[in-house]
């Protein structure tokens, strides 16, 4: 565009030159024409050679023209394709970066629906497991509304503690006493204290209506309420598997829920104090564990007590087995004696032997060499 503008002013500059000499030579006519006739002839020699002259500037003047039209013409080209090459070069450029733009947010989109099934893959797993522990508390409501299926849940739980941490010698579910009593679990301990009663109790009614109050005359109410509940299976387990010359004078009431024991324990004491003066102890999930390890620990101590003779005995044997190894031994020892004397006996002359060989190897060969040999035996022996 430079160079195209740099023409045309250069044309503008001709131009206004060739008008400037078309106007100094019409105005040399118009003078010449005023002059005298008798210049006329001369004058119109001048004005021949001015045409003349004119035309030859006019048709220099046009093929100055054409080659600056051609100029003009081959620069607006060049220029031309330059703006086109330009064009196309940063056309080429922003389409590339449209490109890349494109597959850099195709990527990003594809991650993030990568991303987002995932999520929601996770999603439905987690309502899955969601609806199934639904099911599962909605099935523990039903089985605790009922009181027999909410007593054999009680005694499920008692039976997996009792059996993980006791040897199958040591227990027996729902063991009859002699009274036709028929208890959930008997302990077999030796005496004493004698074999002890558990027993699973679940007083959730009275539970679920003490946490329910909502007023105190409501509180009061199932604070009463509760405290029947637990008096009365105190009374219960007292009564029935207590056995005087069969059970300890003791008995365990399981209560299969922590929040119940807590609650007991924190609010209700004199219920408490009435279950010790009954000789019932209540327990939970985790004082029954601590109490039954304690059971194994004294099943031990009974065991190894039974078997203490069988030990002693063992013990006595092994002391004669200690004595009459220590008998051999000395006998070994004595035997391994002589055989070091005899040992030294045979090194001994094996040494004298060969110092005997070492003086024939130094005597030289003579007259007297027999007898120097024989009378140095003789000398040794």
């Amino acid at each position: 565009m430079q160079n195209l503008n740099n023409i045309l002013a250069d044309n503008a500059q001709l131009i206004l030159l060739i008008i400037v000499i078309v106007a100094l030579l019409v105005n040399f006519v118009f003078i010449l024409l005023n002059r005298r006739s008798q210049n006329m002839e001369k004058f119109g020699d001048i004005l021949l050679r001015g045409q003349a002259e004119l035309a030859g500037r006019l048709s220099q003047l046009g093929e100055y023209t054409l080659q600056e039209q051609g100029k003009i013409s081959q620069a607006i080209n060049e220029q031309k394709l330059a703006v086109l090459k330009i064009m196309d070069e940063k056309l080429l450029a922003v389409t590339k970066s449209v490109g890349e733009g494109l597959q850099q947010n195709t990527a990003k989109t594809n991650e993030t629906l990568t991303d987002l099934r995932e999520r929601l893959a996770k999603i439905d797993v987690a309502q899955q497991k969601i609806s199934s522990l639904s099911e599962q508390v909605v099935s523990l409501q039903e089985v605790l509304s009922n009181k027999q299926a909410r007593g054999a849940f009680g005694e499920i739980q008692l039976n997996d503690l009792v059996s993980s941490i006791l040897p199958p010698s040591a227990y027996e579910f729902q063991f009859i006493l002699s009274n036709t009593k028929r208890a959930d679990c008997l302990l077999k301990l030796p005496n004493p204290p004698g074999s002890i009663v558990i027993d699973a109790k679940f007083p959730l009614e009275s539970y679920s209506a003490l946490r329910s109050a909502s007023n105190d005359r409501e509180k009061v109410e199932a604070e009463r309420f509760f405290r029947a509940s637990v008096l009365k299976h105190i009374k219960d387990i007292s009564e029935k598997y207590i056995v005087a010359g069969e059970t300890a004078e003791s008995a365990l009431m399981f209560l299969p829920s922590e929040a119940v024991y807590a609650e007991l324990h924190a609010n209700f004491t004199d219920v408490v104090e009435a279950s010790y003066r009954s000789k019932v102890w209540i327990v939970s999930p985790t004082t029954l564990m601590a109490t039954l390890n304690t059971v194994r620990a004294v099943l031990k101590d009974a065991k190894m007590r039974e078997q203490a003779g069988v030990i002693q005995k063992e013990v006595g044997t092994l002391i004669e087995d200690v004595a009459r190894l220590d008998s051999r031994i000395d006998s070994l020892s004595k035997h391994f004696k002589l055989a070091n004397e005899d040992v030294d006996g045979i090194r001994i002359s094996s040494g004298k032997i060969g110092r005997r060989i070492q003086k024939i190897e130094d005597l030289e060969l003579g007259e007297d060499a027999p007898r120097l040999a024989v009378a140095h035996v003789s000398n040794d022996d």
